[in-house]
Order: structure tokens, then sequence, then C-alpha cells
């Protein structure tokens, strides 16, 4: 069994909507550490992170908004869930998707001192492959992947450990890719398979496949999973909704593949903004979904009403 570690990290100065900062609390409403318990994993809560002192930086490119902040925020998560990978494995509770700035850090950081390539599963309808300097929104929440793999522009962020390279990253269910993000995604060879991919393919192949390499490499797994990865209409709770994301069944099959491998390393829950949920309902469904990577099985799911 493992022992899953809670990090709650409350992070909105990712983008512009407010809510997501209640992302945390709702995870626990919706009662999962519970449910990882009832799955026979040990559950240790470390409670809601805060950022330290913000650092005086303006940014270089004036779109750019709560830069100090999400600085902050990226140090101290780096700082958690490095301790955390170290311990079990961490779960952290978003907040918007910038969290992973400072998640994804921390265990590449673990993954060097234990000689380990980092693998990186990015479960979303974006590819965040901008860099604060070729944001037009100015939302960092739109620019972690980019600052896994190594691109310039991140002054002021900590220097990433070991950049990933493209064949270490698996963008899975995107659907919303702007122009320059694709022309820079092309130019680092880093392969997206959007939601036509998995039309064509099937849901299972393209990630069987690359779970295949990390387990060739004996790599260790990061999966972030945002809720926009979800088609919207199974999960309204998010700020950023794109139609003809993966369905229920599709998304449960992907945690039980997962679950399958018995990769995965840590775990980001990012985007959950409950001031747009409808009674709940996206929250359980990502505490199902979590349950489903961490070994339940589809004749053990509750049966739930969401009306």
């Amino acid at each position: 069994m493992t022992h899953c570690i809670l990090i709650g990290a409350p992070i909105d100065s990712g983008q512009q909507r407010p809510g997501c900062l209640m992302g945390p609390s709702a995870y626990r409403v919706a009662g999962l550490a519970q449910a990882l318990r009832e799955l026979g994993h040990s559950v240790e809560d470390r409670g809601d992170l805060a950022p330290g002192p913000l650092p005086d930086i303006t940014p270089e490119n004036p779109l750019v908004h709560g830069l100090p902040e999400t600085l902050a925020w990226t140090r101290v998560l780096k700082a958690a869930t490095g301790q955390a990978v170290a311990q079990g494995m961490p779960i952290l509770l978003g907040g918007d998707h910038s969290l992973a700035l400072g998640s994804i850090a921390g265990v590449a950081a673990h993954a060097e001192t234990l000689g380990r390539p980092l693998f990186l599963l990015w479960l979303d309808a974006h590819s965040d492959f901008h860099t604060p300097m070729t944001t037009t929104s100015g939302n960092l929440h739109g620019t972690p992947v980019a600052y896994v793999a190594g691109r310039s522009g991140f002054a002021g962020f900590p220097p990433f450990p070991a950049p990933l390279p493209a064949d270490r990253i698996c963008l899975y269910g995107i659907r919303s890719v702007d122009p320059a993000e694709h022309a820079a995604l092309l130019q680092h060879d880093i392969a997206i398979k959007d939601m036509r991919v998995l039309d064509e393919s099937g849901i299972v192949a393209p990630l069987r496949a690359f779970l295949d390499r990390v387990r060739a490499a004996d790599g260790l797994l990061h999966v972030s999973l945002d809720v926009d990865f979800l088609d919207p209409s199974i999960a309204p709770a998010v700020g950023t909704t794109v139609p003809g994301g993966t369905t229920f069944r599709e998304a449960h099959l992907v945690m039980e593949l997962l679950h399958d491998s018995g990769l995965v390393t840590a775990l980001d829950l990012v985007e959950l903004n409950p001031f747009l949920d409808e009674r709940g309902r996206t929250a359980r469904l990502m505490v199902d979904l979590v349950a489903s990577l961490m070994g339940r099985k589809v004749f053990d799911r509750p049966t739930r009403s969401y009306g």
C-alpha cells in the first residue's frame, strides 16, 4: 500500500478568475482522505501551504500578472513536494495549474538525487507551453510545461532541475493550443496526444506506449490532472471549459491504466473552482478518479446521485 501525503496549495495567482483557492477544502469535504484509507492506503494530510515573502520583481512582459506571488508559491511548493516525495506519494490539492511549476520541480530534484529519469503525463485541455515572455493572456498557469521542458524566459524562477527532453513529456487529451504554442511544441518535438489522436487510435494505446517508455527507463512518473481534461458536461467546476473532453468512462479507464502500471510517483489535482461547481459534483468526480488511480475497481465504485 502507498503512503499518500496530501498537500493543499490554494494558489490562484496563475489566472484571473477567483475560486481555485477553495479547491483544497473541496477535495477534503468530498472525502479524498476517506476514499484513500478505504483502499488500504495510509494518509497524511499536511494541511495547506502558504507562500513565503514575495520577491521584489517586475515582469519583463507587462501582460504578466501575479508574478511575485507565483514565484513565492513555486519555491514553497518545490520544497514541500521534494520533501514529501522522499517519504511517500504527494498528492497536490490545487489551486490553479501554476502549482505544477513548483510540484514538478520538487519531484525532478528528487529524481536527480536518485539518478533516475522523470517523466510527465499532462492530462489537460491545454498544452501550457507558453513562457512568461510569450504569454498574451498574462496567466502563468499556462507556462508549467515550458518550464519543465527548459524553455527560456523564466527569469526569477528557480532553475528547473534537469529539464525534461521531449520523449519524457506526454500531453494527453489536449484540445486547445494556440498557434504560438503549437509552433514552439514542434520546435521541441513534443508529441501531442490530442483528442483527435485519442478518437482515432483509442484511449489505451497512446497511454500504454508512454507508460512502457517510463517502465523501460526505470523512471519516476509525475501525473498532472487538470479538471478541464474532463468534458465540462461532467465537470463544470473549471474556469477554462473546453468542449470535447474525456468522458466519465474514458477518464476512469486512464486512471485504472495508471494504477495497473504501478508507476505514478506524484499527482497534481488542479483548476477545481468550487464556486462554479454544481453541488460538489466535480469535486466528487475528481475524488472518484483518484480512487481509481489508487486501486478502486469498476465493480467497487459506489452508486452516487449527482442530481
